[in-house]
């Protein structure tokens, strides 16, 4: 079995120790390299050390990841680069991939996961981590829900009295209690509320007390 030669460049010396002894135990991966810099890493290939696959950090002294990506990249080096980072903001990310990387893992990323993603990237493919991809997706589904909200509220037509049942809604009351400040009867009550739920097309009441401070209708 031909194997997957790897170079790591990290300056934690624990964490390199431990990746390292990971890959050493699998048949298919070869570590030919694992030092602290970027630098280092440039110095091998200039040396004529040849790699698949870069495993790097990003917060290295003496040229950092994004610093060696680049370089990389911009030599025509024919390398496979992964990012594990602590780092998990989406700039980070962005850049990295921007600059030639093929995935981007964090470092509380399992040790499955891991291998699955290096032996991903060997056969050419492209990884970002779970824990990156949900953090993508939770946001998407936020800004979905955001706008869904949105709506003119002179589109709505809510009456007067729906107005009053909104606000004292959103003061917390209960249908009793609104019932008694506005001299309506419960079930009167009951049916502004779910007049107000039908017209914004929310979910609860909940919902709607979101829907009516997005919405300017609450302060």
């Amino acid at each position: 079995m031909e194997k997957t030669k790897i170079l790591l460049a990290e300056d934690h010396l624990v964490v390199r120790n431990g990746i390292k002894l990971l890959l050493d135990a699998q048949a298919n991966f070869e570590v030919v390299a694992d030092v602290g810099s970027g630098r280092e890493i440039l110095d091998l290939i200039a040396a004529g050390v040849e790699g698949d696959i870069l495993i790097t950090d990003l917060t290295m002294d003496n040229v950092d990841g994004l610093q060696l990506i680049k370089e990389l990249n911009q030599r025509g080096i024919k390398m496979y680069v992964i990012v594990l980072s602590m780092l998990d903001e989406e700039h980070y990310v962005a850049q990295s991939f921007q600059y030639g990387a093929r995935a981007y893992l964090v470092k509380n990323v399992t040790a499955d996961e891991m291998l699955f993603c290096i032996n991903h990237v060997a056969k050419g493919g492209r990884y970002l981590c779970e824990e990156l991809t949900m953090k993508l997706v939770d946001k998407l589904i936020n800004k979905e829900e955001a706008q869904s909200y949105k709506m003119d509220p002179a589109e709505l037509s809510l009456s007067s009295r729906e107005m009053e049942v909104l606000e004292l809604l959103g003061e917390g009351l209960t249908n009793l209690e609104i019932s008694k400040k506005l001299f309506l009867s419960k079930r009167t009550v009951e049916g502004h509320r779910q007049s107000l739920i039908d017209k914004t097309k929310s979910k609860n009441t909940p919902a709607l007390i979101k829907f009516a401070i997005q919405n300017g209708l609450l302060k």
